[in-house]
């Protein structure tokens, strides 16, 4: 049992990820990217405590939704309590998209010497990384702000020492 600080839940998304996802937005992130989408998770203190259980009790009542996504806020601002949540939905069959302002390489640098971080990196499927860039805002982007940031397959990535980047289709 977990506690986690988020601004808030979309219980059913269609727009954070592929097919029918259970979306939750953390609270707290360092980044402040100029025109940033969800500026209220910015404060570290902003928000509610949850219990990470009791998300995944909510998520696993829907039988529609295919996968969970973290947004943020950045979720690797909190990376333990998200690793426990991911690998229960993981184990349920769920499948787990992350956005991040950090890159690839910065958190597996991160990686190295913080377990959280390596934890939750390996839980993520779906990676969308780098920090919103107002001046490359493109909004024909599937699932993404920015020109700049990547869709990252991680197990392959992980597995293959490089970075696998793909197109939604």
């Amino acid at each position: 049992m977990a506690k986690l600080r988020i601004a808030g839940i979309v219980p059913e998304s269609v727009v954070d990820g592929p097919g029918f996802r259970y979306t939750v937005f953390t609270q707290g992130c360092r980044h402040h990217c100029p025109g940033c989408h969800n500026p209220q998770t910015h404060d570290f203190d902003g928000g509610y405590t949850v219990d990470t259980d009791d998300l995944f009790a909510e998520m696993t009542e829907d039988p529609l939704i295919s996968g969970l996504t973290f947004s943020g806020g950045d979720p690797f601002e909190q990376p333990a309590p998200l690793a426990e949540l991911a690998a229960k939905a993981h184990a349920s069959g769920k499948n787990i998209m992350v956005y991040t302002g950090y890159t690839f390489e910065q958190l597996t640098e991160k990686a190295k010497t913080d377990p959280a971080t390596e934890a939750l990196l390996r839980q993520t499927d779906i990676l969308i990384d780098g920090p919103f860039i107002l001046e490359q805002r493109n909004l024909e982007l599937k699932f993404r702000g920015s020109d700049n940031q990547r869709v990252i397959d991680v197990p392959r990535s992980l597995s293959e020492g490089r970075v696998i980047t793909f197109e939604f289709e």
